[in-house]
């Protein structure tokens, strides 16, 4: 999980801030720097988000953790993750701190209304869920994944992944027809157009389970990787892809026809590296397309935490912009609520990144460099003193530190092929000194470790679903016409 040192940023972007725009954030899941064909992959055709991508102010250094559950904190908290307690995606660890004021409730105290629509992953007890949390409107599959019911996702779901899926709706579990993908833009479309219908300033997190495994898709997208003779998981999840591009291409046209696009700040990123990175074509085994990055989800190289970031809002941010500053997903949180102009309580967790407002203003404004802390957080109970320097990193806008010992210098060597430790060893000495430090920090806070596994029958969904099922039955649920 990427943390970050809390350092001064510089001044705002004063034509923007406070002026209250709408703000969508798509977020993917598992999804790489090589898994659009505007970064390169010349098998996998994403035309609509090229389209936006070329249209779009780009954050070409922009960070993430290495798997799921921890950016999601980044994201809520505007803090490292560890510092939520959120240093896995199991093992109840993947639950953010209760003492943390969030994104959502945020935006709501300057009067946005907020919904999710997708992966929560935060935790799936009452007062964890996005409803406690300060969304409005809520749309969710449990656990970090649909069918991952021996995680905590709904049982039905092991028997229909990915299509007729039970959720929960608000306060409801309910049972819905279609693809996943295809219902999360959906509930979430329907739920935009009524808020823009009565200007009422929003934040809508479509954040998607796909293309997070299983790796299924529509036999409409997938039938040109299999006719192609690509493996079967390959075919699911390229097709998968392909059903969010056009998903996505379809947002914007809506956003279009209901001219909310002056208004209205629209972001696309992934949440950490890709998976899946081989298979097989005709029976021979290939190595997919990664933007020649080193590593992938759950990695602690670029490969695993450095994703795409687009951003565009009509008429206000530069089209065709690359911001090449190093900036992470602690970040959102500042730029949102000075966007939104939300006045932030005295007393609420620290925050440790920064407002991108600066860079939005100007992509080459004076940025001063940052230290960011990385650890795939993957011990199993009891173990984590054992994983100190295992799977970790820190990275500057030159440099990436990785695992205690490894240096790269980034600004020469991306796809990091070299180690140049040994011709640097006052970097070395100073990152090593800086990551024992965050170490030493970090460790009173995670509140999660060494609680107790989890039965399938424990899992709180379940237990809900259960209750549900025998008092008042699963009933079936659609978004509303848009």
């Amino acid at each position: 999980m990427i943390l970050a040192v809390a350092l001064p940023c510089s001044a705002s972007a004063k034509t923007i801030e406070g002026s209250r725009p709408n703000i969508i954030l798509v977020m993917t899941d598992d999804q790489g720097m090589g898994d659009l064909s505007c970064m390169g992959n010349q098998v996998v055709r994403t035309p609509e988000i090229d389209r936006f991508h070329d249209k779009a102010t780009r954050f070409t250094d922009f960070q993430v953790s290495p798997t799921c559950a921890p950016t999601r904190a980044a994201l809520m908290s505007g803090r490292a993750p560890f510092k939520n307690g959120v240093t896995h995606t199991i093992f109840q660890r993947e639950r953010m701190a209760l003492d943390t004021f969030t994104l959502p409730l945020a935006l709501k105290s300057a009067g946005y209304a907020t919904g999710i629509f997708g992966k929560w992953h935060l935790g799936d007890e009452e007062e964890y869920l996005p409803g406690s949390r300060g969304f409005d409107e809520v749309l969710i599959h449990g656990a970090g994944g649909i069918g991952q019911v021996n995680l905590g996702d709904f049982p039905p779901n092991k028997e229909n992944l990915y299509f007729d899926n039970v959720l929960l709706h608000n306060d409801t579990i309910v049972k819905t027809k279609g693809f996943c993908t295809d219902l999360f833009f959906d509930a979430g479309l329907a739920w935009i157009k009524k808020q823009n219908a009565a200007k009422q300033p929003f934040f809508a997190y479509i954040s998607l389970n796909a293309p997070h495994a299983p790796l299924v898709a529509p036999e409409k997208n997938m039938k040109r990787f299999l006719d192609l003779g690509y493996d079967k998981g390959t075919a699911g999840r390229y097709g998968m892809i392909e059903n969010i591009d056009e998903n996505f291409g379809r947002m914007m046209k809506k956003l279009s026809e209901w001219s909310a696009l002056d208004n209205t700040l629209v972001i696309f990123m992934t949440d950490n590296g890709g998976t899946h990175l081989k298979g097989t074509l005709n029976g021979k085994k290939v190595t997919h397309f990664n933007a020649k990055l080193r590593g992938g989800k759950n990695s602690p190289f670029e490969g695993g935490t450095h994703v795409p970031a687009f951003w565009q809002w009509k008429g206000v941010l530069g089209e065709d912009i690359d911001v090449d500053s190093l900036t992470a997903h602690t970040d959102l949180y500042s730029t949102f609520c000075e966007l939104a102009g939300v006045k932030l309580p005295e007393k609420m967790q620290e925050i440790d990144g920064r407002s991108l407002l600066p860079l939005l203003k100007d992509p080459k404004a004076e940025w001063a460099d940052r230290n960011l802390f990385f650890h795939c957080g993957r011990w199993n109970p009891g173990k984590r003193d054992d994983f100190k320097y295992k799977k970790c990193a820190v990275r500057t806008e030159r440099w990436r530190f990785v695992n205690n010992e490894m240096l790269h210098d980034i600004s020469k060597d991306p796809s990091e092929t070299t180690d140049v430790a040994a011709s640097h060893p006052e970097v070395v000495a100073e990152l090593r000194k800086a990551y024992d430090q965050w170490w030493s920090s970090v460790l009173p806070l995670m509140v999660n470790e060494d609680l107790p596994k989890l039965d399938q029958e424990e899992f709180p969904l379940n237990i809900r679903y259960q209750k549900q099922l025998k008092e008042k039955g699963i009933p079936q649920w659609a978004p509303d016409k848009f």
